[in-house]
């Protein structure tokens, strides 16, 4: 009898290696865990990045309590004045606190990239696996129905759309964006579905009568999850610019709700004279994108498996340094 090497098949099973240092014997405590949070923690950018998404949601959500203003409410004593101590970030053509629009807008712009990266990361994961695994007819309709929407110009059809929409709310407007947001990952989901589909584990899940929705849901997502948590984190800040690129064209968040995207629609035209109206919203947006980007480089970093257990400026002190440079 021949040994087979053991495969992991799902994060839930209670399968693991002994730890030599524990004397009852018992599985120790995912060293994959362990690890992945480890490397992200020793990258500088991803840390600082996460950080600032915080301070960014933090700043959104509990902004509107600090100060007395509404985001809709005008002051007609106080036009296009600029940053004071009673408007932080001064005031626009009719009267409104600039601050609170602002951490309005970026509070709408954060719910509609969540949501619509979450949307579109099921619903490619969804497919993807479901056209990888079975295959066949399945596998030629859900790759056609890929295709189609990778030809439709999704830009013009949001736009077209979304103006017949209004009376649905930004609800449908995030929809729209999920729908046209999720076929390139859903290809690459199919590719890896089609690699695990054929390993040990799934096949003997297979054999074992387990049904294909439960094989999915247990085996193959679990072994993509690396992926998907790194292109949901992605989606986000690109959600985020598909959001504000349509507000400012005037298809996205109506009026009187406010967006990023609609604070620098509206600030364009008068950011020479007052300032004030477009480089706030303008500086949260790219601090926002610059942020979910260093993330995004940590965690496909950290969940390399590839990658070794130390971070790479640290995987060789200076004195064997010295040594290699002698030496070679």
């Amino acid at each position: 009898m021949t040994a087979v090497a053991a495969e992991p098949t799902d994060p839930d099973s209670p399968v693991g290696r002994a730890d030599p240092a524990d004397p009852t014997g018992r599985p120790r405590a995912t060293g994959r865990g362990r690890l992945v949070l480890a490397r992200l923690l020793a990258a500088r950018g991803a840390v600082a990045g996460a950080v600032l998404i915080l301070l960014l949601f933090a700043l959104a959500f509990g902004g509107p309590y600090l100060t007395p203003w509404d985001y809709a409410a005008p002051d007609f004593s106080a036009l296009h004045q600029p940053p004071s101590a009673e408007h932080w970030f001064g005031t626009n053509g009719v009267g409104q606190d600039v601050f609170a629009q602002t951490v309005r807008g970026l509070q709408k712009s954060l719910v509609i990239g969540l949501l619509v990266a979450l949307f579109s990361t099921v619903l490619a994961s969804v497919v993807g696996a479901c056209a990888g695994y079975f295959g066949g007819w399945a596998d030629r309709a859900l790759m056609f129905l890929v295709d189609l929407l990778l030809v439709f110009p999704s830009f013009l059809i949001i736009t077209i759309v979304s103006s017949r929409l209004k009376s649905a709310g930004w609800i449908a407007f995030v929809l729209l964006l999920a729908l046209f947001n999720w076929m390139i990952t859903a290809r690459v989901v199919r590719s890896m579905t089609l690699s695990l589909r054929e390993r040990e584990f799934v096949r003997a899940a297979r054999f074992m009568g387990v049904r294909p929705l439960r094989i999915i849901s247990r085996h193959i997502l679990p072994n993509v999850a690396s992926f998907l948590i790194i292109d949901a984190t992605i989606a986000v800040g690109g959600a985020v610019m598909s959001e504000t690129a349509l507000s400012y064209f005037g298809f996205g968040v109506k009026a009187p709700d406010v967006s990023l995207g609609t604070l620098l629609a509206a600030g364009t035209s008068e950011a020479p004279v007052f300032p004030w109206m477009f480089y706030f919203a303008a500086g949260l947006l790219v601090l926002f994108v610059l942020a979910v980007n260093l993330v995004g480089d940590g965690l496909r970093d950290a969940l390399d498996p590839t990658a070794g257990d130390a971070p790479r400026h640290s995987r060789r002190s200076p004195r064997s340094r010295r040594s290699w440079r002698k030496q070679k």
